[in-house]
């Protein structure tokens, strides 16, 4: 019996997609710090180039921090329209390559390029170039034989660059990564995890599976896994994510709303977190989750474009109403996504808007 051979997986990244394209288009911003996002009081960037970067300024960072922090930050307005058709067309160059394409956002995609003879280094290289050849845009990758791993691979020579991660040397990539890394690990689980003596993946290695199942339960079982670069999940052609959530259940019950309220929050911060890898998505309504300890639960929701704290605490208070002086033993945060279709035309009546108001203004 021949043993099935290691798959070929690549994660394709844009560099500074947004911003990218904005310094394309405009030469003159070429070498100066550029974000993309809202300038007004309340605005956020959506991105920003290197240049940016080298003063702290990143995604979602609140604009007037960040010009703050580099007075001479250029902010340009999003053009989500332009942005998608560059998407497209470089999904297009996936497909020269692949069927197997399953987009993570407009500036990033897995493929699974495992019928090709030539390595998938070689295969990534091709679709690298011909992405900088078409579009004039650079593009990072990570070659894994996981999905997992072609993720964390495609940061290794960011920007512009790729990495390989082969089978043979899956666990020995992982030992000294932090647990940070791995998927579904956000800044409050791993600040947990530090405090049980787990910082690296190495760490998580050297604890048996039967432990970190009786200290973390379900989520214990995935981290050992994880930890050792093990992830079966196929690459899923045209998903389209309807929502992101992040849920937790408590060794031991909560009893009231006071006691949840930092609990709820600390799954905000890691739903905002998560939120970043999605900034080309229109969000479409918040919600928290409650499950009593009699197993039964409820979903609060709300219609919302900003998912802010003080709307998710809200949503709590009304959760707790519905309990019946029950306890909890799970508590969840999350957002619904509009669809492509929705978003389009959001963008379409918001646009009609804008000129309605122009109009006005001008008679």
């Amino acid at each position: 019996m021949t043993e099935e051979s290691p798959r070929k997986i690549i994660h394709i990244d844009m560099d500074c997609f947004y911003a990218a394209i904005e310094v394309r288009d405009h030469p003159e911003l070429r070498g100066k710090p550029v974000a993309v996002g809202g300038s007004s009081g309340r605005g956020v960037l959506t991105t920003a180039n290197y240049e940016a970067r080298k003063f702290g300024c990143r995604s979602a960072m609140p604009a007037f921090k960040a010009l703050r922090q580099c007075p001479s930050l250029i902010i340009m307005p999003v053009r989500f329209g332009v942005y998608r058709a560059e998407s497209q067309q470089i999904r297009a160059i996936f497909a020269k390559y692949t069927e197997l394409i399953e987009p993570l956002s407009l500036d990033e995609a897995y493929l699974d390029v495992s019928h090709w003879r030539s390595s998938g280094e070689s295969v990534a290289e091709e679709i690298r170039a011909e992405i900088r050849e078409t579009t004039g845009l650079t593009a990072s990758a990570g070659i894994a034989p996981n999905k997992l791993l072609a993720k964390i691979a495609s940061d290794w020579n960011k920007p512009d660059g790729q990495f390989e991660v082969k089978s043979d040397s899956v666990e020995g990539f992982m030992a000294d990564l932090p647990v940070r890394k791995l998927w579904g690990v956000g800044a409050k689980t791993a600040e947990r995890l530090l405090k049980a003596g787990i910082e690296t993946c190495g760490d998580v290695q050297n604890h048996a599976l039967t432990e970190l199942h009786r200290r973390f339960g379900r989520f214990g079982t995935a981290l050992y896994h994880l930890s050792r670069g093990r992830d079966d999940r196929p690459v899923q052609p045209s998903r389209e994510r309807k929502s992101v959530s992040n849920e937790r259940t408590y060794s031991e019950d909560i009893t009231c709303f006071e006691e949840s309220v930092p609990k709820l929050q600390a799954l905000w911060e890691e739903l905002c977190d998560d939120l970043a890898k999605h900034k080309d998505r229109s969000i479409k309504s918040a919600f928290v989750k409650l499950k009593f300890n009699d197993f039964r639960h409820t979903t609060v929701e709300r219609q919302t474009s900003a998912p802010e704290w003080k709307l998710y605490e809200s949503l709590l208070q009304d959760g707790w109403q519905r309990s019946n002086t029950r306890h909890v033993r799970l508590l969840g945060a999350g957002v619904r996504f509009r669809s492509q279709e929705e978003a389009s035309e959001l963008e379409q009546l918001t646009l009609f808007e804008e000129n309605l108001e122009s109009l006005i203004g001008g008679i």
